[in-house]
């Protein structure tokens, strides 16, 4: 069995210069909180099969309804965060409201999460 000891410093020496440096490029309290907020809408199962849908082909509340064997009230509400989130755009052309992903940013991360859970 491995020391789990191995992994804490034992000394209490404080690396000022490293702290400093860190802080100063520390990002306000508020875009962590909004970062965390990011990552809730991709801690959802319907959610990352929406944003995959997505991914391939811009759709309509009923297309992802039927690809996805839910209601398309479900899928609306997911989609509002979505939005809310700005994840997904939509465009409404005549009586169909079309969804797609809000830029290249969500799609990177979207690959990018796929990438880490299949190495």
């Amino acid at each position: 069995m491995k020391n789990d000891n191995n992994y804490f410093c034992e000394s209490s020496a404080i690396h000022a210069d490293v702290v400093d440096r860190v802080r100063q490029t520390m990002p306000e309290s508020s875009d962590f909180h909004n970062l965390a907020n990011l990552y809730k809408m991709f801690s959802d199962n319907t959610r990352l099969r929406i944003l995959w849908a997505l991914s391939c082909e811009e759709m309509c509340v009923c297309d992802l309804a039927a690809l996805l064997s839910m209601s398309g009230s479900a899928i609306s509400h997911q989609l509002k965060s979505l939005r809310l989130s700005k994840l997904v755009k939509f465009d409404k052309r005549g009586k169909v409201v079309y969804y797609s992903l809000a830029d290249n940013h969500v799609r990177v991360i979207f690959e990018n999460g796929f990438l880490h859970v299949i190495e």
